[in-house]
């Protein structure tokens, strides 16, 4: 596609023949070395025009003749055919020195419309070219962002550079039936926990309380009043942006009646308004869930509940470690735990660092 939005067009030798002899010469072009495969065949009313790449050589008319009884070369114009790239390897093998292509990313996130990647120091003068590789590639893509800054602050964001299309990064992000809107400058959404939200929504009944301490947008929210019937859920967030992005989310989602978003300190909430309401508590902030345990607990209804915690732990033992901090912190809050329900390493997010997920029962 030209820049002007036109399809770019291309004078070439090519066959004509009548539509059902046009498998035959196909075959015929291609045994020949004769098909010109970046051309698209055209048609016109029961004609084939079959693009060649060059001029047919005495012999080679006589080839055609001898297996097909009706055709004609001759000089027309074609469209060329959408190169197929695989990878931004493809792109930019031969736009970078050799030694630098193995320190090309090799994973991005995508989040709705946007791709956002980590680029390595000694790529930082290609930014702009691996950029244009990824929009290239990846045809859904509208921008690509790259990671300008560590996760940081009350409100869990970072900085990101546009490095290639638009530069306006707010998205709507699709995942099991749910729509987020959001803009990754200003809140904090991860694609790579969409298996977390589903597992912790598959695990909810009807008829339950919850609360979502740490919501953000509303993932495990959303998903979690989108898949039942009877369910309510208090989703609490410090980040002003978040709160706003939710209940447009809400909204998006149909779950008005489900779903109450809450702006403030989770600790000031809980102990304000929502001490033993809840059967089960969502604590997604692994830099410090921790530090919120005995406000998990508070939350509890007093015969207990469920606890979903999120936390950052260290290898050799990253999920023991983090499973027997989380139960002598649950016993300094006053609850006992009844049983881990289960306990996994979500993903790598450092060198011998994980985040791990512990479901545990608290009575």
């Amino acid at each position: 596609m030209s820049e002007d939005g036109f399809q770019a067009k291309v004078e070439a030798y090519c066959i004509k023949v009548p539509k059902y002899l046009g498998e035959r010469a196909i075959k015929v072009a291609s045994r020949l070395n004769l098909l010109e495969r970046n051309l698209k065949i055209s048609r016109i009313e029961n004609f084939l025009f079959i693009p060649l790449k060059e001029k047919p050589t005495g012999e080679q008319i006589s080839e055609f003749e001898r297996e097909i009884t009706q055709f004609e070369i001759l000089v027309r114009d074609f469209i060329k055919r959408e190169e197929t790239l695989k990878s931004i390897i493809d792109v930019l093998e031969d736009k970078l020195p050799p030694h630098l292509l193995a320190s090309l990313p090799r994973s991005i996130d995508f989040i709705g419309d946007l791709a956002i990647l980590e680029i390595p120091e000694e790529l930082e003068n290609y930014k702009g070219l691996i950029g244009d590789a990824v929009l290239k590639v990846f045809k859904n893509v509208r921008s690509v962002l790259a990671k300008s800054s560590a996760i940081r602050g009350v409100y869990r964001v970072r900085e990101y550079e546009v490095i290639a299309g638009s530069e306006n990064t707010e998205t709507v992000h699709k995942e099991y039936g749910c729509k987020y809107l959001l803009d990754p400058r200003k809140v904090y959404f991860s694609p790579r926990l969409s298996y977390e939200h589903y597992r912790v929504a598959s695990q909810v009944n009807d008829g339950e309380t919850v609360i979502d301490m740490f919501a953000g947008v509303g993932p495990f929210s959303i998903l979690i009043a989108k898949t039942h019937k009877n369910v309510k859920v208090y989703s609490i967030d410090i980040n002003p942006y978040a709160i706003e992005y939710l209940k447009k989310n809400i909204c998006l989602n149909g779950v008005h009646d489900k779903v109450i978003p809450i702006l403030g300190d989770a600790r000031e909430i809980i102990w304000n308004k929502l001490r033993e309401t809840a059967d089960r508590v969502i604590m997604n902030l692994p830099e410090r869930a921790i530090e919120y345990i005995d406000v998990a607990c508070m939350a509890l209804k007093q015969l207990g509940g469920v606890i979903h915690f999120y936390g950052f732990s260290r290898r050799p033992y990253a999920v023991t470690n983090m499973k027997s901090q989380l139960v002598e912190t649950i016993r300094k809050a006053g609850r006992s735990v009844e049983a881990v329900i289960s306990e996994r390493v979500v993903k790598e997010t450092a060198p011998y660092k994980w985040q791990v997920s512990i479901d545990i029962k608290v009575k």
